[in-house]
């Protein structure tokens, strides 16, 4: 297995229950993110220092992109709230290995797999609007499936939706933040987490890959290894 992706999993999921849990109590809670910060700048810099020029674009783009976005859903939006109610530093890093993750896993798809591999949620979604428990996840498949059939990179739209989904299932089982079961603004309802809040992702990979393309002057590409 690729072992950059090892090394995203492994850095997921143990920062995750480390920042989540004080490190097995080992730590006081007000330093309990500090040793996940200084992982994922340090492992987010060891890559930055050795990948080329191309790489280092998209790296600088997503923590550029994401800050922001994060920010503003958690502190103005507030449809999620975090466990010490900040942002936690190490999130702008964990966003790239994340997107990073996606587009390692996206490689093992087929193109004509891309939608297919969406299907699943269909009657979940149905499931969550029946019971009134998710109204959203409706609006988000909707916009899964239009990033997935006309974006253009189809296969890192699907494999996100998937990956993002594995991560916020481990962070909000881990109490690491919370949704908002219902949604500012909307009047809908959400699950903890949304089942399709792999679309914020989506969203923020098609801002990532536009912007990469603009700035090096080429057309945006499809998944490349």
């Amino acid at each position: 297995m690729d072992q950059r992706v090892l090394l995203y999993v492994g850095t997921i999921a143990v920062g995750l229950w480390i920042s989540a849990n004080t490190g097995g109590e080992l730590l006081p809670d007000a330093y309990a993110e500090w040793p996940v910060n200084v992982w994922c700048w340090g492992v987010f810099a060891a890559i930055y220092a050795k990948a080329p020029r191309k790489e280092r674009i998209e790296m600088l783009t997503v923590v550029a992109l994401a800050t922001p976005m994060e920010l503003f859903f958690s502190e103005v939006w507030l449809i999620y709230e975090y466990q010490r109610g900040f942002m936690p530093l190490f999130v702008p890093a964990g966003h790239y290995f994340l997107f990073d993750l996606g587009r390692r896993v996206a490689n093992l798809l087929k193109e004509n797999q891309a939608l297919l591999s969406l299907t699943p949620f269909v009657p979940l979604v149905a499931y969550g609007m029946w019971t009134g428990e998710d109204t959203s996840a409706l609006f988000l498949l909707i916009l899964v499936f239009a990033f997935t059939k006309w974006g253009p990179q189809p296969r890192l739209y699907a494999a996100m939706v998937w990956a993002a989904l594995a991560m916020e299932l481990w962070g909000t089982f881990l109490g690491n933040w919370t949704w908002a079961s219902e949604v500012p603004w909307t009047g809908l309802t959400a699950w903890n987490p949304p089942l399709l809040v792999g679309a914020f992702y989506c969203f923020g990979d098609l801002l990532v890959n536009l912007s990469v393309a603009k700035f090096e002057g080429g057309p945006v590409a499809e998944v490349s290894p």
